[in-house]
């Protein structure tokens, strides 16, 4: 077997917690995972982990062998990187994690693009709303809308922002009137955004002043966008949308944007890597891809807004 792949399956192993969760995020059987660790242990003479039908736990050796074990998986993928900038190509499996709706209709066509661009370059993408760990988990690369709170040990870039709309359907409004400004909407039926038991507030910017924040009364909670979106075009209420969602339903009509000269709230739409002294190629044209197509996908007006940010 080959040393350095099976140091690989070793980290990912104590990484997860155990071998069928490196199986699973290497794509390899639980006994093959079992064999690369066997390897290790019967070259080196030492066991590296106790194991258990319940639970794996690291030798003391086996603890200062993982450690030393990803700084040289670490020079591995950076000695890699080089070679790969000198081939002037991406190439390579590049995994991304980003939101479901927001990477089905915005991020996943850029990501196709470059990868038929870049014939070498693989794409491994999952869409869900779970917050990843980017080094747990293996994670080139994370795309975050909103706040952005982990950010301990990883470079931020924002790429994009996503305008935020309030709409309803005509029928609604002419059954119950529009809203005439920010107060009259506390007398309107609205359809709520909940997360994680969280329900994130409207808001409206003031120049120079924190953002209004408000909710309408409401019954509807629901956590998914997508849903939210044609609850509002069946009449059930207003709803609080990010307009890349919606670009259909208003050319369509069958949604009409709400207090149309009120400010749009701003959004940022960030791209997020682990920090690492030479950043891979693969990576670095995922980031210039995305921050130059992004806010062609997100609508004409959905773009930087002056300075982009840069790295942080």
């Amino acid at each position: 077997m080959d040393r350095l792949g099976s140091m690989a399956v070793f980290v990912k192993a104590v990484d997860l917690g155990s071998f069928a969760a490196a199986a699973s995020a290497l794509g390899l059987s639980g006994p093959m995972v079992g064999k690369h660790i066997r390897f290790l242990e019967e070259r080196l003479g030492v066991r590296l982990l106790n194991r258990t039908t319940r639970r794996q736990s690291l030798t003391d050796f086996g603890r200062a062998y993982y450690e030393r074990c990803r700084v040289v998986l670490a020079e591995a993928d950076a000695a890699d990187a080089l070679a790969a900038d000198q081939l002037g190509e991406p190439r390579g499996r590049l995994r991304v994690t980003m939101p479901e709706h927001f990477g089905r209709r915005c991020v996943v066509p850029v990501l196709l693009q470059l990868a038929r661009r870049y014939p070498a370059l693989e794409l491994d993408l999952s869409l869900g709303d779970r917050l990843v760990d980017l080094v747990e988990e293996g994670f080139d690369l994370a795309i975050r809308t909103g706040g952005l709170a982990d950010r301990a040990g990883l470079i931020a870039r924002r790429v994009a922002r996503q305008r935020m709309v309030v709409c309803a359907a005509p029928a609604y409004l002419a059954a119950h009137g529009a809203p005439t400004d920010l107060d009259d909407l506390a007398r309107h039926e609205g359809i709520i955004y909940r997360r994680s038991a969280r329900i994130p507030q409207w808001l409206f910017p003031r120049d120079g002043r924190p953002a209004v924040e408000m909710l309408p009364r409401h019954r509807i909670q629901l956590d998914d966008l997508e849903t939210i979106a044609d609850l509002a075009v069946a009449g059930m209420g207003l709803a609080w949308l990010p307009s890349w969602l919606i670009r259909e339903q208003l050319a369509s009509g069958a949604l009409v944007t709400v207090l149309p000269d009120q400010p749009e709230y701003l959004y940022d739409v960030h791209t997020l890597w682990v920090q690492t002294p030479h950043l891979p190629l693969k990576v670095r044209a995922a980031v210039d891809a995305l921050t130059t197509a992004l806010p062609g996908y997100m609508g004409p007006r959905c773009d930087l807004g002056g300075d982009p940010g840069g790295e942080s």
